[in-house]
């Protein structure tokens, strides 16, 4: 975001797309801070599925500012409003991934420690 030439409130109408973009990125960062927080909070264990899915959210989440920006930049023409969208839908899809890995993970642990008690019964 660039800062606007002028010290009024009327240069900022130029930047206000930009900064409206911005917020609403900020906003979706946020929730998925939040709920990457506690989710993490929740796994007891981590494996190299888990790492990876980790990771691919990291990877969409780290395009928010470019398609922040573009689609600031461009004052919400369809292009950019669209790969907003599609990189939105990838990091919504990596998220449900990274929960399914923990999940299994989690399902795994708990079926292999069943098997060892009954063996030690």
């Amino acid at each position: 975001m660039k800062v606007p030439e002028g010290s009024n409130f009327e240069a900022l109408k130029p930047v206000l797309p930009v900064f409206l973009t911005y917020v609403l990125s900020f906003i979706y960062l946020a929730i998925y801070w939040n709920n990457h927080h506690h989710f993490l909070q929740a796994v007891n264990r981590v494996n190299g599925k888990i790492l990876w899915a980790n990771l691919n959210l990291l990877f969409w989440l780290s395009l928010f500012p470019f398609v922040t920006g573009w689609m600031g930049d461009n004052h919400f023409e369809i292009v950019p409003i669209g790969l907003y969208g599609v990189i939105l839908f990838m990091a919504a899809l990596a998220f449900k991934i990274l929960v399914y890995f923990a999940i299994k993970t989690r399902e795994k642990i708990r079926k292999s420690a069943k098997f060892t008690v009954s063996i030690n019964d």
